[in-house]
């Protein structure tokens, strides 16, 4: 698991896309809080989770005073968090959804906004489909909601490619088909929040190459890397 930030409280670790969280309701064995425990051999306090298909920076807390302090810094929104991700279509170029959604799975719908900034945007040539371009996002979440970025990028209209919850089953399809895109295409590309350790602790985490590759084929790694 590579680490990308560790201090006396907490550290900040790259989850992969693909790897669950935790076990949940599923039996499976690798999970990321099975790999941090194998490595660490304790106990993990988890401050913030990730989707199976999301990649990018996900923060652990070394005990649980540390835990509580961080949730309640993600709770209260004074945790700033920012993704890239890759959606259908042509968004506007700055977008706040405010749109409210369940705070957790099957829950009441709550207060929720997301800024959507529009950094670059690709045609996919000869295709098949009516919508051909598709664009460049950078998602931050002033909230922390189940889905957010992923329901409020729908609800603007624009799902994030690889979605098979809220995007378009023949755009995925597509996408891998011609770019070789196999995941959700949404990365939590950068954290930043005080420590209980003191200091503010502000992580980036590098575009994996499963998204990055693709990107790279839609002409867009290179809007990613001067962001």
């Amino acid at each position: 698991m590579r680490q990308l930030f560790e201090d006396d409280a907490c550290f900040v670790v790259d989850k992969p896309s693909g790897l669950a969280v935790h076990r949940g309701l599923s039996r499976e064995r690798d999970t990321l809080v099975d790999r941090i425990q194998a490595e660490r051999g304790g106990p993990v306090h988890l401050v913030n989770r990730l989707d199976r298909g999301t990649s990018g920076a996900i923060v652990i807390a070394k005990g649980p005073a540390a835990a509580a302090e961080l949730g309640a810094s993600f709770a209260a929104g004074d945790v700033s968090k920012i993704y890239l991700a890759l959606v259908r279509g042509s968004p506007p170029d700055d977008a706040l959804v405010d749109h409210p959604i369940p705070r957790d799975e099957g829950g009441p719908r709550v207060e929720a906004s997301t800024r959507i900034v529009r950094l670059a945007t690709a045609t996919l040539e000869a295709s098949p489909l009516r919508e051909a371009r598709y664009a460049l996002v950078e998602a931050t979440p002033r909230s922390g909601r189940f889905h957010q970025v992923r329901r409020h990028c729908k609800h603007l209209g624009h799902p994030i490619l690889g979605d098979t919850t809220y995007g378009r089953s023949e755009h995925n399809a597509l996408l891998k088909d011609r770019v070789g895109l196999a995941r959700l295409a949404l990365h939590a590309a950068r954290v930043a929040f005080a420590s209980p350790a003191g200091g503010l602790v502000d992580v980036s985490c590098p575009i994996p190459a499963d998204l990055a590759e693709p990107l790279a084929r839609l002409g867009l790694l290179a809007d990613v890397l001067a962001c």
